[in-house]
C-alpha cells in the first residue's frame, strides 16, 4: 500500500514540474503523427577466467572481431498506437557477409500495438520462421524524479526488475532447456533483471526498443545486465512514409 501511494504523488510532481518547460510538441495532436528513432547498442564484453590469460593486444583483437555482434544498429517506426522495431543488418568486416547465424540468438522483428496490447515478434530458429504472437509484457516500472540531457530531450529514469525469461525467451541455450526439463528447479529460481530506462515526456508515446514499452514518454535509453541501447536521431513526420511492420509469416506460436 505504502508504494502505491507514493507512486501517485511521484507521478503528479512528475507532470508538474514539466508542463512548462517539456510541453509535446504540436504534431502531436495530429491524426497523422509518425516518427522514426534510430538507436544503437553497447555491449561490454565479458571473456570470463579464457578473457584472464589474453593479453590487451589480443583482447583488442577479440573485441574487433565481435564487433558486429556487440555493436548493433536498431530502428523504430511508431505512431500514438503501434510500432514496429528492428535490427540493421550490418555486413562483417572480416568475413564480408551478414551475420546470419546470430539470427538464431537475437530478436527478429518486433511489432506492439498499444491499444490492443498485443506483441508479434517474427523469429528466425535454425533456418525455420515463427510468427510469435502474445500479450505485451507487462512491466512495473519505478518512477524517478531524476532527469538527464539525451540529445534535445529533457528524460526521466524509471527502473525495474524483469524476469530474465521475459527478456531472452527468444535465445536458446541448453542450460535453459535444462532449467526448463527440471520443472520444481525452474518454478524455485526465478532469475531476475535490473532495467533502466530514461523516457521522455516531450514524445508522450509509451513505446521504446524492443519489448520494452508503457511509461509515460518514448523510451530514449535502456540498459540490462552489460548491455545499454542509446537513441542517436528521431525523425517526426518525414517527407518519406514509414512503413510500420507487422510479421505475417512463419509458424503461429505463443512465446511459451
Amino acid at each position: 500500500m505504502k508504494t502505491c501511494l507514493f507512486k501517485i504523488p511521484l507521478l503528479l510532481l512528475l507532470i508538474v514540474i514539466t508542463t512548462s518547460v517539456n510541453k509535446p510538441l504540436d504534431y502531436l495532436k495530429t491524426d497523422d503523427f509518425k516518427a522514426q528513432a534510430f538507436y544503437f547498442s553497447k555491449e561490454k564484453m565479458d571473456l570470463g577466467q579464457w578473457g584472464s590469460r589474453l593479453t590487451e593486444s589480443q583482447k583488442k583483437d577479440v573485441a574487433s572481431r565481435l564487433k558486429n555482434r556487440l555493436q548493433k544498429t536498431y530502428v523504430l517506426s511508431f505512431n500514438k498506437e503501434s510500432s514496429s522495431f528492428y535490427e540493421e543488418e550490418k555486413i562483417d568486416a572480416i568475413s564480408g557477409a551478414t551475420d546470419s547465424w546470430g539470427k538464431n540468438f537475437s530478436p527478429g522483428t518486433q511489432y506492439k500495438n498499444l491499444k490492443t496490447k498485443t506483441h508479434i515478434q517474427a523469429q528466425e530458429f535454425y533456418g525455420k520462421r515463427f510468427m510469435v504472437k502474445d500479450s505485451l509484457l507487462k512491466i512495473d516500472w519505478q518512477l524517478s524524479g531524476e532527469t538527464k540531457q539525451i540529445g534535445n530531450y529533457t528524460c526521466f529514469r524509471a527502473n525495474a526488475l524483469i524476469p530474465t525469461n521475459d527478456l531472452n525467451w527468444y535465445a536458446f541455450s541448453w542450460s535453459k532447456l535444462r532449467t526448463a526439463e527440471n520443472k520444481e528447479d525452474a518454478e524455485s529460481q526465478v532469475a531476475l533483471t535490473q532495467v533502466e530506462a530514461w523516457y521522455t515526456l516531450q514524445i508522450p508515446v509509451a513505446t521504446g526498443p524492443l519489448e520494452y514499452a508503457g511509461l509515460p514518454g518514448l523510451i530514449l535509453e535502456v540498459s540490462a545486465d552489460n548491455t545499454t541501447i542509446l537513441c542517436s536521431k528521431i525523425i517526426i513526420n518525414p517527407d518519406q512514409d514509414i512503413e510500420i511492420i507487422k510479421p505475417s509469416k512463419g509458424k503461429e506460436v505463443s512465446k511459451k
